[in-house]
C-alpha cells in the first residue's frame, strides 16, 4: 500500500500530489491517530488541500481533528483548504459555529 497509511477504520491517502485523501472514519476510535498521521503528513509542507470526499463515518471528535489539522496548518503558515466535508459533519460545524474556520 505505497503512499497509504492505515489505522482500524481509518485510511489516508497521499497518492494525489498536494492533497491528502482522508477515507474512512474520523471517530472517537481514530480521531487521535488520524490527526497524528495527517499531520506529519503536513510537515513536508507540499499539501494544499485536505479532501474528505471518502469519510464515511464521523462524529465531533473528527471535527476536532480536522480543525485540530487547520490550525496546525495555520500556525506553520500553510495554506490548507479543506474541501469535501462530509454533510453531517458541516452540520455540526454550523451548530457549534467552527465551520467558518475550516471552509
Amino acid at each position: 500500500m505505497s503512499g497509504q497509511s492505515s489505522m482500524a477504520a481509518f485510511r489516508l491517502d497521499t497518492d494525489t500530489p498536494a492533497v491528502l485523501g482522508v477515507h474512512g472514519e474520523l471517530s472517537f476510535d481514530t480521531a487521535t491517530a488520524a490527526w497524528q498521521v495527517i499531520r506529519s503528513a503536513l510537515a513536508g509542507g507540499a499539501v494544499a488541500r485536505l479532501d474528505l470526499a471518502g469519510v464515511q463515518r464521523s462524529d465531533s471528535a473528527g471535527l476536532a481533528c480536522v480543525l485540530a489539522v487547520a490550525a496546525d496548518a495555520a500556525r506553520r503558515g500553510q495554506a490548507l483548504q479543506v474541501v469535501n466535508l462530509p454533510a453531517g459533519m458541516r452540520a455540526l460545524a454550523q451548530v457549534c459555529e467552527v465551520d467558518g474556520l475550516i471552509g
